[in-house]
């Protein structure tokens, strides 16, 4: 008995360390009220439709990735919490890309590990395709186009797997703007090509600016001038057609660059001063140093009111670009500490809970075992076998230390600084001091017993033996 008990207690400390949205996403909309969202996506059960519901509030990147951090961190938050692997691995990837926008390389690309660590745990195809892009992305800003390749294949992969959405469509012409990085127009060609028809064929055209541009930039590599300032026309009218002054000014500035290489300055003078009058008033108003600077270098030397006027617009546009990155930076520390102390906050509350719910458990169990103990000892109408108590008393003893080792667990982390040595010392002992205790009230318990057996056995003859005198 005295072994298998000791084989319990070791096995045991053993243990201790052993331990329906629709997939047309409209980013161009101001995403919904996060405090309304939350509730609706904790009651969706449906991944994709709790997918759409949850990247409704993440589509802001292009306008305010800041904006858009703070509402990853809660939807990251929430998918914690509720252990749901969508809410994180749609957190995971935009901290990503808004870490892209903002140049921190370090960041992006530990917050891509993690989504695709989260969405290959999840084996949900959507979720692999959103994250393995937003990697390959990062991979592509650190100048590792072999990666780049591999992860944007592997989130293409995914992405033909399920109905077409704006992830997988942005993937496919992310594989083109990773082939014209890499010098391989013709496949950039081929893949940007594809992007369009699935965007036209799906419907989902918000990205179809970011398409023609890129149609624009290949054209020109390839020396084909007349279909570059084609695609670059579309990109306008497109830009123009969803309202976007980010991507008017963008295809302004392109034409413009292209014909300033081209030697036409009349021409580039046109666009470039279209460009900046495109976005004056504007959030984008930064966009105006390329087309500023182009006018500097055209006005230098043939207009010098005009070169003091643009080269004005290209100091205050590079201040201005300064002071927004700055207030960014700013506002990203205040964002990064808020989610710190959220992500603290809820893994003490995660503890705490764990910790009350295994002690709620113990007791009840201790509860349920001590009262069958004291049935059978102070039952009158029940003889037992004393191995009965023999093994209910090693379940409790196994079931008393396991209570004792919750209890004081928190304790012996911190006194003992996590150490596994000291840990296994202290509930070693811990078993000691409980193995004699548990011998005592075992000996207690078979000597109740074998009283009350006797009791029982004496009141039964004694009953027996009057039942027979009445007879006779």
């Amino acid at each position: 008995m005295k072994k298998l008990i000791g084989l319990a207690i070791f096995l045991l400390i053993t243990i201790q360390f052993s331990v329906a949205q629709s997939a047309k996403v409209d980013f161009s909309q101001k995403p919904p009220n996060l405090d309304s969202l939350l509730p609706k996506i904790k009651a969706e059960k449906n991944d994709s439709a709790r997918y759409y519901l949850a990247m409704s509030a993440l589509t802001i990147s292009e306008t305010n990735p800041v904006e858009d951090m703070h509402n990853s961190e809660i939807i990251l938050l929430h998918g914690q919490k509720n252990n749901d692997l969508v809410c994180q691995v749609l957190g995971y990837c935009c901290l990503c890309y808004d870490y892209i926008a903002f140049g921190n390389k370090v960041k992006s690309l530990e917050f891509g590990i993690k989504a695709n660590q989260a969405a290959e745990k999840s084996n949900n195809d959507r979720l692999k395709t959103f994250a393995k892009a937003v990697l390959a992305l990062t991979y592509l800003t650190m100048g590792d186009f072999e990666k780049a390749e591999s992860y944007n294949k592997a989130a293409m992969e995914s992405g033909s797997k399920y109905e077409t959405d704006i992830i997988s469509v942005c993937a496919v012409n992310d594989m083109g703007t990773i082939y014209l990085a890499m010098g391989k127009i013709d496949s950039a060609l081929v893949y940007t090509q594809k992007a369009y028809e699935m965007a036209i064929k799906s419907g989902i055209n918000y990205w179809l600016t970011s398409t023609y541009l890129q149609f624009g930039s290949i054209h020109a590599a390839m020396k084909n001038s007349s279909l570059a300032l084609n695609y670059w026309n579309l990109a306008l009218n497109e830009a123009n057609r969803i309202g976007s002054p980010k991507f008017v000014s963008t295809a302004y500035n392109a034409i413009a660059q292209f014909y300033y290489a081209s030697n036409q300055s009349d021409s580039a003078k046109l666009y470039a001063t279209r460009a900046i009058s495109s976005v004056n008033n504007t959030a984008f108003y930064t966009l105006n140093v390329d087309p500023a600077k182009l006018l500097l270098n055209i006005y230098r030397n043939s207009n010098i009111d005009s070169a003091f006027k643009y080269s004005e617009i290209y100091r205050t546009t590079n201040d201005s670009v300064f002071n927004i990155r700055a207030l960014q930076q700013a506002q990203l520390m205040a964002v990064e500490e808020e989610a710190r102390l959220a992500e603290l906050k809820f893994e003490e509350e995660k503890s705490d809970e764990a910790h009350k719910t295994n002690l709620e458990y113990t007791f009840i169990a201790i509860g349920i075992v001590s009262f069958f103990m004291i049935f059978l000892i102070f039952s009158r109408s029940y003889i037992t076998n004393p191995k009965i108590i023999e093994f209910l008393s090693v379940i409790a003893l196994l079931i008393v230390f396991e209570f004792f080792n919750l209890l004081i667990h928190p304790l012996l982390e911190k006194v003992t600084h996590h150490s596994p040595v000291l840990m296994l010392l202290a509930l070693v002992g811990l078993a000691a001091l409980l193995i004699p205790l548990h011998h005592k009230l075992e000996h207690w318990a078979v000597h109740k017993l074998i009283e009350k057996n006797k009791q029982s056995r004496l009141e039964a003859a004694k009953k027996t033996i009057e039942q027979l005198e009445k007879s006779v």
